[in-house]
């Protein structure tokens, strides 16, 4: 089994890359490690390895876009396995393995012996990710977010509460929008959409709080338009899972598919990762991965 460590080290902080090359030198397996330099170099390593059928583990090393370009990389791969070493400032994904996951996944140690489990994937637009895709203001918002980042004492989620109300307060809330998704059809404004094959998302929002990963379904979310007080109101409610208590204000559906159109640019993000159009097709991809995990871990939501 190789080990194939990618490493994006603009992700972290100089001292967290040095820190972690110096624990996968203490392997007792065969390894190699590939700093990245551009956008797509992550992709492209890890859909090399994978194309060369022999069995290997590949660690994206940085926060959610590096896992979503090694993702992109290796999906559809049954011979690679991909994890992911939280060295980033954002790892949405990983938080669905509880309050540990951070350290227990910076192990690389016991990492690198843990167990793997074939994990669902959402294709939009022919991107592929592993965790949420939304549309609408929580897009917008993670698009802006990176402006506040290196605000004094601003990081994760606070970025992310930041960016929401600049973007509430000085721009729109809702677009016109036509979304199909089931029985579903609507024709009008919607403050966003949100598709989840993982639970968090925006530094620490979990909309849909027993979603699993692996049970070949999406769950839907679909947020009318809201006036700017209601969305103070909600978001916090929104963001801890209690869609069910605003069934007026928020649609839930659980399916395979949905469809995002509007006459005006959409913003979508995939795991961390930016994409616009005027029409957004959002569904079950028919590609796995194998995602590998600290053994004793798990992933499934408390009941």
């Amino acid at each position: 089994m190789k080990h194939l460590f990618i490493i994006n080290p603009s992700a972290g902080k100089k001292k967290s890359t040095r820190l972690l090359e110096e624990r996968i030198r203490k392997l007792d397996e065969p390894y190699e490690i590939a700093l990245t330099q551009r956008t797509g170099d992550a992709r492209r390593i890890a859909r090399e390895a994978a194309e060369r059928g022999e069995p290997v583990r590949i660690y994206a090393c940085g926060g959610d876009g590096t896992l979503n370009e090694v993702v992109n990389g290796a999906a559809g791969f049954d011979n690679a396995a991909v994890t992911n070493v939280p060295i980033g400032t954002g790892n949405d994904f990983l938080k669905i393995f509880g309050k540990e996951c951070r350290a227990r996944f910076s192990d690389v140690a016991a990492l690198s012996k843990g167990p793997q489990t074939a994990m669902d994937l959402i294709d939009c637009n022919g991107m592929l990710g592993i965790d949420i895709v939304c549309s609408g203001l929580d897009a917008r918002v993670a698009a802006d977010k990176d402006k506040y980042n290196d605000f004094p004492l601003v990081t994760g989620i606070g970025a992310y509460m930041i960016s929401a109300v600049a973007n509430v307060l000085f721009k729109s809330i809702a677009v016109p929008t036509v979304v199909d998704c089931g029985d579903l059809h609507f024709d009008g404004e919607t403050s966003l959409v949100c598709v989840c094959n993982g639970r968090y998302y925006g530094g620490g929002f979990m909309p849909v709080g027993d979603n699993m990963p692996d049970d070949g379904l999406l769950e839907v979310l679909v947020v009318r338009k809201v006036s700017r007080l209601t969305f103070f109101r909600l978001v916090g409610k929104y963001g801890s899972g209690k869609y069910r208590d605003y069934p007026d204000l928020i649609w839930y559906r659980q399916g395979h598919s949905v469809t995002i159109r509007s006459e005006q640019e959409l913003v979508a993000v995939v795991d961390g990762e930016l994409m616009q159009s005027k029409e957004l097709r959002i569904g079950l991809s028919d590609k796995k991965v194998n995602f590998f995990y600290p053994a004793g871990m798990r992933y499934e939501p408390k009941v």
